[in-house]
């Protein structure tokens, strides 16, 4: 895999201040998928569980998120730049109009939460929170630090 060292440029910066999204520790999701829709539907403006940056999957009997952990792959693995980290809040975000939709962000994804559909830029949670006010458990959380 290739790197982009320039993309990832901001990662090297010190941040001072760090945004993400989390699963409260001993919170127990019911799989309902109400984030999940909730984010197709803010950014997609459909009800596609397919078209989600949060995915629940099942571990050990129990269902699961997968949110994104801001850890910067993504942005490494992106040969045309389009994903930066912001300076101010730790968020890696992307440039829709520097996209290729190659998919090699989703590729690098650990956590596969990254979307890229036929026809659309790819997508990542930025912390926005539309799925943590959906989620009726409380099990999603905007962390700070």
């Amino acid at each position: 895999m290739v790197y982009n060292d320039r993309a990832y440029k901001n990662s090297e910066k010190e941040i001072d201040f760090m945004k993400k999204l989390s699963v409260k520790k001993g919170s127990e999701c019911m799989a309902c998928l109400q984030c999940v829709q909730a984010c197709s539907e803010a950014f997609y403006k459909v009800n596609d569980v397919t078209k989600s940056c949060i995915q629940i999957v099942e571990r050990k009997g129990a269902a699961k998120p997968l949110v994104c952990t801001q850890c910067g792959l993504c942005a490494k693995a992106c040969e045309a730049g389009a994903i930066t980290q912001n300076a101010k809040t730790g968020v890696y975000m992307i440039n829709k109009k520097l996209c290729v939709s190659c998919g090699k962000c989703v590729e690098a994804c650990p956590m596969k939460v990254m979307v890229l559909k036929e026809g659309n830029p790819a997508s990542k949670c930025i912390a926005c929170g539309i799925c943590v006010k959906a989620c009726p458990m409380e099990v999603l959380s905007i962390e700070e630090k």
